[in-house]
């Protein structure tokens, strides 16, 4: 994935020492050190690796500004810095931050070719820390990192996305570091796109995921190419901005691509594809769907994303 920048990124890309050093002098000033407290009025919490590179810790710092961009800068600039306390790290260490732009919500955030090298146990952690740290932002939904403009992949060679703080577990010891694998029951198109086939899949996924973001990525993949009777529901461009578990609710947040349909698939194995796939999961009961956040949306026509969906087995194909 190749991200064009724009001028106003040029504007915001970190050129020089001179301008670490001034982000640096911001975060000095600003006063960060109180581990394992609330954010006050215009403090965030600035998330470090520890030593041993195994768990990421909060500590509170103020922002000098009220502005989104200078904000932005000021996050960041204390991301680079080394926290007072020793048995803490500075997020930033062996690549630099090139810069940063937003684009609506989405913060994307471009690195040098230092970060490919770093290992993936530690990746994870360092994405952790700067994905929780930076959507405590007014503005800032979502993070995605590139490499020198190019899409960010994880230590699988998998895209990683846009991420959200929601995404990454309240981790103790490694328990961030860790890939887990799971059998996933995903409801896909029968050939004719008029009724589902459910197919059983394995997937070795990272523990930073939630299990209901995985169902809902899987998708959006398609099935895999030996699968014969089953067939792809949602078009492949669409993006998850957020996936949230309720009370046994699962909140559905994709991007506008998900009203693109470029497959010959009715509007109800669409919606039923979702509903009835993370339905599977032992937690989820009922499913609500938005479309950029919004729920005033008719999908299709027939189906308000107002309403909250329950399972419905009358659209699998029989015999399966």
């Amino acid at each position: 994935m190749k991200i064009k920048m724009p001028k106003a990124f040029l504007i915001r890309r970190i050129r020089s020492g001179a301008c670490v050093a001034a982000l640096a002098l911001l975060c000095l000033l600003t006063g960060c050190g109180k581990q394992d407290v609330v954010p006050g009025e215009n403090e965030i919490s600035v998330y470090y690796i520890n030593q041993a590179e195994t768990k990421i810790t909060p500590v509170v710092c103020a922002l000098e500004s009220l502005e989104k961009n200078d904000q932005v800068n000021e996050a960041i600039g204390a991301l680079m810095e080394n926290p007072v306390e020793l048995s803490l790290r500075t997020t930033v260490n062996g690549y630099r931050i090139l810069g940063w732009e937003m684009q609506d919500t989405l913060l994307v955030l471009d690195v040098s070719e230092e970060y490919r090298t770093i290992q993936p146990t530690t990746e994870v952690l360092i994405r952790a820390a700067i994905v929780r740290t930076l959507t405590q932002l007014e503005g800032v939904e979502h993070v995605a990192m590139t490499v020198r403009g190019e899409g960010l992949t994880d230590s699988m060679g998998l895209p990683v996305g846009p991420m959200s703080a929601d995404q990454f577990l309240d981790n103790e010891g490694d328990e961030i570091n860790s890939y887990e694998q799971v059998w996933l029951k995903l409801y896909f198109a029968n050939e004719t796109g008029d009724q589902l086939i459910p197919v059983n899949v394995k997937k070795v996924f990272n523990s930073n995921i939630s299990l209901e973001k995985l169902v809902v990525e899987s998708l959006i993949a398609g099935p895999e190419q030996d699968s014969e009777d089953a067939f792809p529901v949602i078009n492949p461009a669409t993006k998850v901005l957020g996936v949230t578990v309720k009370d046994g609710t699962c909140y559905v947040n994709l991007d506008d691509g998900f009203s693109t349909q470029i497959y010959n698939v009715t509007g109800d194995v669409v919606l039923y594809s979702i509903v009835d796939s993370l339905a599977e999961l032992s937690n989820i009961n009922k499913v609500q769907l938005s479309i950029n956040g919004s729920t005033e949306v008719i999908y299709r026509e027939n189906f308000p994303l107002s309403s909250v969906y329950e399972r419905n087995l009358d659209l699998v194909s029989p015999g399966n």
